[in-house]
């Protein structure tokens, strides 16, 4: 349900900013703990605007930025509970290519900050199936490249 008093455009935009914003802020290595705040709370409010909104790949899109931001603090439950989210959006709206590695990507990261070796080499193994799908080279090298950085 749209919020009455702010305009889809509004929306629309917010959500863009605020994704942009916190992609900044996984990207800078020396990050405050203010920063950090910052970037959880971002997170969740371009996950809020693009819900107003969105399609469902924006959804997915931002479950997984908000997982990938829980996975960078060490917060394993909320990673795990975003992830799952993407993954579910994705699968309920037979999204494929990019999204559903990267959906997978975050619940093995997930898995891989709470520690379950087992259960990150499970969705590691399907991150790589889905891999094969991506139609883009780049996309491709890219998400293989963001896939090795999961600690075993």
């Amino acid at each position: 349900m749209m919020s009455r008093d702010i305009s889809a455009d509004v929306h629309r935009s917010l959500g863009i900013s605020l994704f942009n914003k916190v992609w900044d802020l996984i990207d800078k290595k020396d990050r405050s703990p203010e920063e950090t705040e910052v970037m959880i709370n971002a997170a969740h409010a371009s996950l809020y605007h693009w819900l107003q909104v969105g399609e469902p790949i924006n959804f997915a899109r931002g479950e997984w930025q908000v997982s990938r931001v829980y996975s960078l603090c060490a917060r394993s439950e909320p990673a795990l509970h975003h992830a799952e989210n993407s993954l579910r959006i994705c699968r309920e709206n037979s999204i494929g290519d990019f999204d559903l590695a990267f959906a997978y990507e975050a619940v093995a990261r997930a898995y891989s900050v709470s520690q379950q070796s087992e259960k990150t080499h499970e969705f590691l193994a399907l991150a790589n199936e889905a891999a094969k799908e991506i139609k883009k080279e780049d996309d491709r090298k890219y998400f293989l490249s963001e896939l090795k950085s999961i600690r075993l």
